[in-house]
């Protein structure tokens, strides 16, 4: 890590915010704004963090839910513990891995929200690529473990795959947009999916969205 880059970020206004109000990432400014546009969270709901480590997420979430909701997370690196909210360590993309997440959550889900990102390689293509696979892995999961009514949260690399990857998102949900967290660094290529309603695994038809790409910023 280069001096200039620890400057910037220890000048940066939400890595800041996050060190005094003792959050884990200030990745949990994303997250909170995301609520406070779409409304994802409920009191007393359950909702499971897919690449949830160091946990900013899980702070934010477990403060929306309350003491009577659940929040459950997954990562491949350690997680420290959070009060109230359950982890483990393990590989999304792999099937005993979501078996084992689904055990522990107990029950079906009311927000699935994922910040899954893949290694950065140089190759925006190739990171573009493998964004839309560990979208992928979200939304199967997230069509096997909401209950209808749930909304799905998870972070895409822009580009070239991103319009057919929606039109399969619009399958099982009544309301997707994009989305640019004001938290967000204005370099980054990332942007968020917000999906609302779903249907239900019986139901997959295509709803209806505003604008020609449903984007929000």
């Amino acid at each position: 890590m280069s001096k200039r880059w620890l400057k910037e970020r220890r000048q940066d206004f939400y890595y800041r915010k996050a060190k005094q109000l003792n959050y884990r990432s200030r990745a949990s400014f994303k997250l909170h704004q995301i609520d406070e546009r779409f409304g994802i969270f409920q009191e007393g709901g359950s909702v499971v963090d897919l690449g949830a480590a160091p946990g900013g997420w899980l702070q934010i979430a477990k403060e929306r839910v309350g003491p009577k909701g659940k929040v459950v997370g997954v990562d491949l690196q350690h997680i420290a513990p959070l009060e109230g909210v359950s982890t483990i360590r393990g590989d999304m993309t792999r099937p005993e891995t979501v078996e084992e997440l689904r055990s522990l959550l107990g029950g079906k889900a009311d927000t699935v929200i994922s910040d899954m990102s893949p290694n950065i390689s140089g190759s925006y293509s190739m990171d573009h690529a493998r964004s839309v696979d560990l979208c992928t892995h979200a939304l199967e999961f997230a069509r096997r473990t909401l209950r209808p009514g749930g909304s799905l949260v998870m972070k895409i690399f822009e580009g070239d795959m991103m319009n057919d990857f929606l039109s399969e998102v619009k399958k099982s949900f009544s309301s997707v947009r994009l989305h640019s967290p004001k938290a967000s660094r204005s370099s980054s290529s990332e942007i968020y999916i917000v999906a609302k309603g779903f249907k239900g695994p019986a139901e997959q038809a295509a709803p209806s969205v505003s604008g020609p790409a449903g984007l929000e910023v």
